[in-house]
């Protein structure tokens, strides 16, 4: 794996942190393709049940390297589907929740990376930032579908238009994200949530995520069934008689994943 992009293990928990801090975590082809592989080496590893999405640097992500250009065959549309599409998909489609944690600030794309992870902390001085308008460019990486869902469709146009900086609080505020931390204890404080989620069913876990992103994109009668057969195949498994079976005898359930 590049080392544009750091992946360790602490217990059940993954850690997955960009690592191009001169570049402010400017996305380039390496940093792409070694965020992806790192992302499905957590998903494929049945010990790690929850990952964290971080950086190294005085920042989250600055978006993308613009001085690496687009030079690939087919330009920007090929780079955002070929590149950074799958490894927004891996976040999304993981079984595992993703908790990113932004410090400093995340702008552009790389506000969409942090945007498209299932739980997401911010330092208490960092910010989010669309500035795709001062270039004369469209948010990216999934970012109106992410924003206009959060946010509604006026406020989040206003806020990609004006290209305005959305402090922690606000995002915390508006829904954009859970909660702050700070500055200098960020990293261990959502690898402590990371290991608590860890704890908890993984079964349970990947089928809300499932449920959840679902129902983002259908009705409520399709939701509805999703969220039955779900649930017909957790009550059959193991975690399930585990969890019930801890519940009557008052003690900590031992989840398995099975």
């Amino acid at each position: 794996m590049s080392d544009t992009v750091q992946y360790e293990q602490r217990e059940s928990v993954a850690v997955v942190a960009l690592n191009r801090p001169d570049a402010l975590n400017g996305f380039n082809t390496e940093m792409r393709a070694a965020l992806l592989a790192a992302l499905e080496k957590a998903a494929a590893d049945d010990t790690v049940r929850a990952v964290v999405l971080a950086a190294e640097g005085r920042c989250f992500s600055a978006g993308a390297d613009l001085k690496a250009g687009f030079d690939d065959e087919g330009g920007v549309e090929a780079q955002l589907q070929d590149e950074y599409r799958p490894s927004l998909e891996a976040i999304a489609n993981m079984p595992k929740p993703v908790i990113a944690a932004v410090h400093g600030f995340a702008a552009g794309i790389g506000m969409s990376y942090a945007l498209q992870a299932d739980l997401l902390v911010m330092a208490e001085d960092a910010f989010l930032l669309s500035p795709f308008t001062t270039i004369s460019l469209v948010p990216d990486g999934g970012a109106n579908w992410m924003l206009v869902r959060h946010l509604g469709y006026r406020r989040a146009y206003q806020l990609s238009v004006e290209s305005e900086r959305i402090p922690a609080a606000r995002c915390v505020e508006l829904g954009l994200a859970n909660r702050t931390a700070a500055a200098d204890s960020l990293r261990d404080e959502v690898i402590a949530w990371a290991q608590d989620l860890a704890g908890r069913a993984p079964l349970s876990l990947a089928a809300t995520k499932k449920a959840m992103r679902f129902a983002m994109d259908h009705d409520w009668s399709e939701s509805y069934d999703l969220e039955a057969a779900l649930q017909a195949d957790l009550l059959a498994s193991d975690d399930a008689r585990e969890g019930v079976a801890a519940f009557f005898e008052k003690r900590a359930p031992e989840f398995k994943g099975s």
